[in-house]
C-alpha cells in the first residue's frame, strides 16, 4: 500500500475499539455497545484490561494538579461568613433550626462542586493543553500503532499494538497535511511505548487535526527524507 492509496482515516478491529474506549474518544451510542461487550464478551473485557494497562505509561509523566491552598478559606468565607453574623443575633436558636441544617446541607454540596470545579475554573491555575489521538491501521498491514499527541510537552507518544519490522528495516512517523508533501517525525524507537518529539514548526499543523502514517524504511530512516516503503499504517488525529 502506498500513501497514494491511503492516507486517510483508520482501520481497525476489536484491538483499536478497545484502545478508543480507555482513551474515551468513541461516540457515545459506540462506547455503550462497547461497555455491554466488556460485560459480556470475555476476550473482549481482556482487550479493554490490556490497554488499560498499555497505555498508563503516556500518563505517567503528567502529576495530578492540586488547587490552591487559598480555595478552602476563600470557600469558607463565602459560604458561612453571613450564618456567622445570624448567630451573634440570635443565641441558641440558630442550632435548633431546621431552616439552618437544611441551609448547611445545601451548602456543603455548593462548595464541594466549586472544590471540584476550581482547578478548571481558576485561570491561574495552569491547565493541561488539549490531547489529540489517532488510532494508525491499514488494509492490508498487521502494524497498528495507537498515537497520542501532548501539545503541552510538544511530543507524540506512541503504543505498539501489533505487527513488527523486517529485518533491518525501521518503521518511520510521517505527518501529512492536506495535500502537501509527508514530513518525517522520526524513526520510530523499537519498543511496547516510544516518545518522539515534535518540532515547534510541525506542533502547530499537528494541533490542527493532521494525518499520522508509519512506513516501512531502510534501516535508520529514509535515506531521501521522503517515503519510500510501503504505508504500513494511518490515522486522523482526533481531540480528547
Amino acid at each position: 500500500m502506498t500513501f497514494a492509496q491511503d492516507s486517510g482515516p483508520e482501520h481497525g478491529g476489536d484491538d483499536v475499539l478497545a484502545a478508543e474506549y480507555v482513551l474515551g474518544v468513541l461516540p457515545a451510542d459506540e462506547r455503550q455497545i462497547a461497555s455491554r461487550r466488556i460485560d459480556s464478551e470475555t476476550a473482549f473485557a481482556r482487550l479493554v484490561d490490556g490497554w488499560e494497562v498499555n497505555l498508563s505509561p503516556l500518563a505517567a509523566a503528567y502529576p495530578e494538579i492540586e488547587p490552591p491552598a487559598s480555595v478552602k478559606p476563600a470557600i469558607d468565607r463565602r459560604l458561612f461568613a453571613s450564618g456567622a453574623a445570624a448567630s451573634a443575633q440570635s443565641p441558641g436558636g440558630l442550632w435548633s433550626s431546621l431552616a439552618f441544617w437544611r441551609g448547611l446541607a445545601a451548602a456543603a454540596v455548593a462548595a464541594l462542586a466549586i472544590y471540584i470545579a476550581l482547578p478548571y475554573l481558576n485561570p491561574v491555575v495552569e491547565q493541561p493543553e488539549a490531547r489529540l489521538v489517532a488510532s494508525l491501521a491499514a488494509d492490508g498491514s498487521d502494524v497498528k500503532y495507537l498515537a497520542v499527541y501532548d501539545a503541552a510537552h510538544h511530543e507524540v507518544g506512541l503504543s505498539h499494538v501489533s505487527g513488527e519490522r523486517a529485518s533491518g528495516k525501521d518503521f518511520e512517523l510521517w505527518m501529512i497535511e492536506g495535500k502537501n508533501p509527508p514530513v518525517s517525525m522520526g524513526v520510530i524507537p523499537i519498543g511496547s511505548t516510544a516518545h518522539i518529539v515534535v518540532s515547534p514548526a510541525a506542533q502547530q499543523k499537528l494541533a490542527q487535526g493532521a494525518v499520522l502514517a508509519v512506513t516501512l524504511e531502510p534501516a535508520g530512516g529514509s535515506p531521501t527524507g521522503n517515503p519510500t516503503g510501503p504505508l504500513v499504517a494511518s490515522g486522523d488525529l482526533k481531540s480528547i
